[in-house]
């Protein structure tokens, strides 16, 4: 079952897909926009391309575990998703995952210029590697 993760930005929305066993990330890219509708469009396309079965939204969570500020935009989101590719969008706490991205591409050696386009991809990947993790440990019980 392939998985998709989106890691929703203002200018750029980072997606991540499984491979076909839903066991590990395979597939990044970036859609860019700054209008909801077409990067949901965008991503329900690549959602049929790809066989995605499931899709898990980055929700916006504060670092005591309450709703931040752009929940209601997230949520917004959430249903142009959801009417776009049929699918409903499983909120996935996205607490930590930019900042995270943004060491990982450090490490890398990647120049910060470069971060900007690549970060929400490897949100997304992030997003979607603790996701398949729980999922993995639901399936264990």
């Amino acid at each position: 079952m392939r998985i998709m993760a989106v890691d929703y930005g203002d200018a750029r929305t980072g997606v991540a897909i499984s491979d076909a066993t839903g066991f590990l990330t395979g597939f990044t890219t970036v859609v860019p926009g700054r209008r909801a509708e077409p990067v949901a469009q965008k991503i329900a396309a690549l959602m049929q391309e790809h066989g995605v079965e499931e899709v898990v939204l980055g929700f916006p969570r504060n670092m005591d575990g309450t709703e931040g500020a752009r929940a209601d935009l997230y949520r917004a989101f959430a249903a142009l998703l959801e009417e776009a590719s049929g699918l409903r969008p499983v909120f996935w706490d996205e607490r930590r995952t930019t900042i995270e991205a943004h060491d990982i591409l450090h490490a890398a050696g990647k120049p910060m210029k470069q971060h900007r386009k690549n970060v929400d991809a490897v949100a997304a990947s992030l997003i979607l590697e603790g996701y398949l993790t729980f999922k993995r440990g639901q399936s264990a019980l």
